[in-house]
């Protein structure tokens, strides 16, 4: 009973962090990402409008998040979206098993150490930032729900569009 309560408060709480719409936009952490393709600053993407989600295997909405953020990728990298999706797990055979589960056609970075989740305060899992081409946060949102995806859509569209 006492587990069941605290879930409840934690996901109330989740519930009411989703969005956090920034009054003023807040300059994003520089970070350095580890790639596939090497080490990628943030400071590189400037010019671009970049979605950074911090995301874990264990996560079950990082799942449901994956088909998404593919969509997204495909219907907006052209008009200069960069999708950056940065896995926290420490264990590299639970990555390649979601991977192999949930194929990612954007960008990957790892921090098994946590050391860029930390410089941007994750609040919990997944926690996406959405970055302006200036290298501005506009918006943090926490966790992922079906709900979810058409404010985001309109706030990447939005960003795009300046």
């Amino acid at each position: 009973m006492r587990h069941a309560r605290k879930r409840a408060i934690s996901m109330l709480l989740l519930g009411l962090l989703a969005f956090v719409c920034l009054a003023r936009a807040a300059p994003a952490p520089e970070a350095v990402f580890n790639t596939d393709q090497g080490n990628l600053r943030l400071a590189d993407l400037r010019g671009k409008v970049v979605y950074l989600d911090f995301w874990a295997a264990w996560c079950s909405p990082c799942r449901s998040s994956f088909p998404w953020m593919n969509e997204m990728h495909a219907r907006y990298a052209d008009k200069g979206l960069v999708v950056l999706a940065v896995n926290l797990d420490k264990d590299p055979k639970e990555l390649k098993a979601f991977l192999a589960q949930m194929p990612a056609q954007f960008r990957l970075a790892y921090d098994p150490q946590g050391k860029v989740a930390e410089q941007y305060q994750l609040k919990g899992m997944p926690s996406s930032y959405l970055i302006d081409r200036q290298g501005q946060i506009h918006q943090v949102h926490v966790g992922f729900r079906d709900k979810d995806k058409a404010e985001l859509e309109a706030s990447i569209r939005q960003l795009i569009a300046k």
